[in-house]
């Protein structure tokens, strides 16, 4: 039974194979069997597998909080460098919060606590500014939670922890002050001086924290790239899946694109809910191609393995690559196959008219994992595998003969022969399974 090639592709880049002879049957009825001999030659074996262009990064931006997207302050199709102003949010609510604690931190710094001179007073004067804390710590993280962006968020949310275990310090104080005071061992002066500077403490961090959820409505560029309004438009397309770095569900829910036939996404003044997708910044300063390559093709690659990638969108054009990273961990297939993530660096295009790919293209990934040059070579044709050996039909003084071969690189037409045979020997190139041992063969 005649041996079917690898999955993988092979080009055959000097191999002269001498000219076939047919073989004839009793009654010179042709048999499809023909005769060839090995040669020396170069045989390359390659991996194929489908792959789609990738960004260098992508960051979505989105409005921390409800209100109206007060100004756009970018154009779609425009650059922009990281740390650019690109939008401003006008959120009402949220400027009224820092409007209130800004009242409250004044009315702090003007004096000392005042209470109704009783120890019970002093104890509800503390926890009151416990509650007080506790809401505007409450309110920060809430405010910090609607974020999606997760750097943001996460910036949000230490602050307010840090302000929490800062201001549980001080509220120690204060509340051992009081104790003091309730058995007599310390004085008024004392525990007025430490309810005081806990009011005070609660009253700046309620104010910084409102600060910070204000500041917040001013977007920047979280990189440098080209600008889309809007979200990426295709929040799940598993050819977008390393574009945005530390990409979260919540962020991808909430991004959608823009409408069909509507320019932007949100138009200044439009109103915008907390994870409203304003825009979307591209950073396509390296191209990359991720392909899904078979568990049974990913051990013969490595880092640095070059290949070739050509796109659906422009077929007949190559672009270099080389592979630049390869997972760890793998991936299933709907179909169930294994296979394991590979990423590629893209060269860019040696010509100024060959077109640019774009992020999420589709592509097919032909890599170059082995190659022997001077090598002896044998049309793939020509292999059966028998009980799990690799043999040729090998013909001696005009009779067929199966000899066993190892086999090393391996090409959808070439094979490699390591041991077995030595270049010149006649051997049957096709129909393999139409012949038997010591038939007459030319």
């Amino acid at each position: 039974m005649s041996r079917s090639p690898r999955r993988t592709i092979a080009v055959l880049v000097a191999c002269v194979l001498l000219p076939p002879l047919s073989a004839a049957s009793c009654g010179d009825e042709p048999s499809g069997v023909t005769v060839g001999a090995a040669t020396r030659g170069t045989v390359a074996e390659v991996v194929e597998a489908s792959g789609a262009v990738t960004a260098r990064a992508a960051a979505t931006v989105t409005s921390p909080a409800g209100g109206t997207l007060g100004s756009l302050l970018v154009e779609p199709g425009g650059t922009v460098r990281k740390g650019q102003v690109i939008a401003i949010i006008d959120s009402p609510a949220t400027e009224q919060r820092l409007d209130a604690a800004t009242e409250a931190l004044d009315a702090t710094s003007s004096g000392t606590v005042s209470t109704g001179g009783s120890t019970s007073s002093y104890v509800a004067a503390r926890a009151e500014t416990d509650a007080n804390a506790a809401a505007a710590f409450e309110q920060a993280r809430a405010a910090a939670d609607k974020i999606t962006d997760p750097v943001l968020r996460a910036a949000l949310r230490t602050q307010a922890d840090a302000a929490q275990t800062q201001y549980q310090a001080i509220s120690d104080a204060a509340g051992s002050a009081v104790r003091s005071l309730q058995r007599g061992v310390a004085s008024v002066g004392e525990a007025v001086n430490a309810l005081t500077a806990a009011q005070r403490l609660q009253a700046q961090q309620a104010y910084d924290l409102a600060g910070a959820a204000v500041d917040a409505l001013t977007l920047h560029a979280p990189v440098s790239g080209v600008v889309q309004l809007g979200g990426t438009g295709s929040a799940t397309a598993p050819s977008l899946t390393d574009l945005i770095a530390n990409a979260d569900p919540a962020a991808a829910a909430a991004a959608p694109g823009a409408l069909p036939g509507i320019d932007a996404a949100v138009p200044e003044g439009a109103p915008v809910a907390p994870g409203t997708a304003i825009v979307t910044i591209v950073d396509t300063a390296r191209l990359g191609v991720t392909a899904e390559i078979d568990e049974t093709d990913v051990l013969l690659v490595s880092t640095k393995t070059k290949g070739t990638i050509e796109l659906d969108a422009a077929p007949g054009i190559t672009y270099p690559a080389t592979v630049r990273a390869i997972d760890l961990l793998p991936t299933t297939s709907a179909r169930g196959g294994v296979s394991y993530r590979v990423h590629l660096t893209l060269a860019k295009p040696s010509a100024d008219d060959t077109p640019t790919p774009r992020p999420g293209m589709s592509a097919i990934v032909r890599l170059n994992v082995r190659e022997a040059t001077d090598a002896i070579t044998v049309p793939a044709s020509a292999i059966l595998s028998t009980n799990g050996h690799d043999t040729v039909w090998t013909i001696r003084a005009g009779k067929a003969t199966q000899t066993p071969v190892t086999l090393g690189v391996q090409g959808e037409d070439t094979v490699q022969i390591t041991t077995g045979l030595t270049p010149g020997d006649p051997i049957v190139t096709t129909g393999t399974d139409q012949v038997t041992p010591g038939q007459s063969l030319p």
